[in-house]
Formats: C-alpha cells, structure tokens, sequence
C-alpha cells in the first residue's frame, strides 16, 4: 500500500489524460490515508460518476523529457509494481468499495514495448483472473506495436496517446527523444484503423474503447491555434473522444524549471473551444484567435463568436434549427433539444419560459428574439 501511495501521489505531476479531481477520499480511508489520498471521484465519458484509482505501474523512466518530473536522471525516489502485485492490490481495494475504476500508466523502462507488455499484463490479469468488469483506462506507451494497441483496446473502456505537443517541431521543445508521427500520431491511427475493420462485439464489453490525448499546453511556446488545429483533425480523422489540456508549469530539477507557468485560464479557453469543435459545429476559422493566434484570455469562445455574429442579428429561438441554437450562449446540446420540443405545442414568448427548460437565459438573452421581440432583461441591482 505505501508503494501505491507513492506512485499516486506522483500522479499529480503527470499530464494523465482524465479530468482534473478536486473532492476528499472515501471515508473508508483514516485520516492519515486522506491526507495521502490516491483514489479520486472523476466522472466518466458516459457522465457516471466513480471513485477512480489513478497511478503509475513504475515511476523510474529512461527517457528524459524536459517538463516531466519522472525524466531520466531526476533526483527522487523511483517504486514500481510487478503486475501480478498490482492487480491484486487494486482487487483488495475494488472489493472493498474503495475504488470503482484504474487509470493506468507508467515510466518507460526498458523500451516502450518492454514496458507496454507489462501495462497489457496487469490489465488482463485484472480481467481474467479478477473478473473486474469495471472502468480501465490504459495509456499506450511511445514506441508500442500495432498488436499491443489492438490489445489494450480488447481490454480497455479508454485508450490514450499523450501526444504533449502539437507537430514534431514543437515536440523537440519539450521532448527530444520521442517521434511525433512514429511513436505518437501513428497509434491513435492504428486504434482508429482497428475500429474500421474487426468487429468489436468479440471482446468482452461488446465495444470499442474511447481514445484520448493530452497536449501540455504552452511548455513549447505553441500557439492555440496550432493546438486546436491538430485536435481539429483527430476529432474528424481519428473520432478522438476528448484532448485534454494541461497548463505548463515548471518542475524543479528539469531543464525547463526556470519557464514561467501557464495561466491557468488558458487551459480553460481551450478545453471551452475544443468542445465547440467537436460538439457544436464550430471550425476553426469560427474561434476569436487573436494576432498572435492565441484565444482571448478574458473572452469565452462561444460568447465572443456570438458578440461578432449575433448581437446585432439575434436569432428567433421559435424557428432557429438546432445548428444555429447550439451557438447562442447559454443554450448546450440538452437545451437545444428542450427548446425544439417545447416549440412544437407552444411559442416560447419569454425569458421564464426558456428558464424552465434548463437555458442560462441571462447569458442566451442578448442574442435572441422570442417571437419577434428582444427579451426583457431585468437590470442588477448592484
């Protein structure tokens, strides 16, 4: 248990690929084990919501690229776990209602094959002899065969290829050992290229898993445009179900320790596009990039798009198409369809009656016509 503590705690430091946790452990835990929390509540592509194991098979690591606090060389404590240890401990803790789902990676050793094979071990020793049918995430380690991705994709519920940089020039800023195209870009080509052609219903959760990536934003001097251009394409190339973005910041004793940190807010601006482009029907060409093709910090995409194009044409909620309604902030992909639905028995006339179907009609207002008039904004008081 002290060696899972250490290598979870670790995982704060790594750009992992799941969302971002913020809650307390389960009261299963003492309160010594609280303070050394390594099993968060996350929420799940499907929206369920579990409590999630995240961690590191091994945190010692060959390679040496120059953010990540695990490079080759670093100075700190290294632990690892056979995968037979593993998949026990993380029985012990899935019977016991501690944890509900894994997320799994790990340190390069030995080569990125060596150390996917052992990865693929845990996880089919979960599987098999655990007969654990929940949540696995599995990150594909750079330089794995084509026959370790399609079998991570057998066993897994997520894949994910960190890609960290958005082309190979940028890549070498941050890591000057890996390949872009080769060992990054080419597996999530191969996971798509696996979904084309074998049929999934072979394998034991009847689908293919979800795929993922992670770019480390702002550690190669990129711009957002050259992030969301990328993520743009495996969206439409690859169906990538979700880039996740982590703001740089600098780790002592690597060679960018002296980089200044990444607003945080940048990291929010491009998760907000990036579901414009791949939810909403946004292009590129759409997003307010400034002269230097970076988002606005102080601009939510969406609200600056609908500034330039609608608030002198607002839409009529009662006959826009869903296409249009989705780009009118305040309205998702839910209220859209509310909206659509209610106007097929009745006209929508005011801000109350978008309110009851679940629209942020304060934000939507500005931007729309309800049966031919501007609504009625009541002013703040303060």
């Amino acid at each position: 248990m002290d060696t899972l503590k250490a290598l979870s705690s670790q995982m704060v430091f790594e750009a992992d690929g799941e969302p971002r946790v913020t809650a307390s452990a389960p009261d299963c835990f003492s309160p010594k084990e609280k303070d050394q929390a390594f099993v968060h509540p996350a929420q799940l592509p499907n929206g369920q919501k579990i409590m999630l194991l995240k961690t590191l098979l091994s945190s010692a690591c060959e390679r040496d690229c120059f953010y990540c606090p695990f490079r080759a060389g670093r100075d700190f404590r290294r632990a690892t776990f056979k995968p037979d240890e593993f998949a026990g401990l993380f029985n012990k803790l899935n019977q016991s209602g501690a944890a509900e789902g894994v997320f799994l990676s790990s340190g390069i050793a030995g080569g990125g094959i060596r150390t996917m094979d052992k990865l693929l071990d845990t996880a089919d020793i979960l599987r098999k002899k655990y007969k654990y049918r929940g949540y696995l995430h599995l990150k594909v380690m750079p330089g794995s065969e084509k026959e370790q991705v399609f079998r991570a994709m057998q066993l897994a519920d997520r894949v994910s290829v960190n890609l960290e940089a958005p082309n190979t020039e940028r890549l070498a800023k941050l890591a000057p050992h890996k390949i872009f195209f080769e060992e990054l870009l080419r597996p999530l080509k191969w996971i798509e290229e696996i979904r084309q052609t074998v049929p999934a219903y072979k394998f034991w959760n009847n689908r293919w898993p979800s795929t993922a990536t992670q770019f480390v934003a702002g550690g190669s001097d990129e711009s957002d445009l050259e992030l969301l251009t990328v993520t743009s394409w495996l969206n439409k190339n690859v169906r990538l179900k979700r880039a996740y973005f982590s703001a740089f910041h600098p780790i002592r004793d690597t060679p960018l320790e002296n980089k200044p940190a990444v607003d945080p807010m940048r990291e929010h601006r491009l998760y907000q596009a990036s579901f414009l482009l791949r939810d909403y029907g946004f292009d590129l060409e759409d997003l307010p990039f400034t002269n230097f093709n970076n988002l606005p910090l102080n601009a939510d995409p969406k609200q600056a798009w609908a500034q330039m194009y609608l608030a002198n044409t607002p839409l009529e909620i009662n006959k826009a198409g869903r296409h249009e309604l989705i780009r009118i902030p305040g309205i998702g992909l839910k209220g859209a369809d509310a909206i659509l639905n209610a106007r097929k028995s009745n006209k929508l006339r005011d801000l109350s009656a978008l309110k009851k179907l679940g629209i942020i009609a304060e934000r939507a207002a500005p931007y729309v016509l309800l049966d031919g008039r501007k609504a009625a904004l009541q002013l703040a008081l303060f």
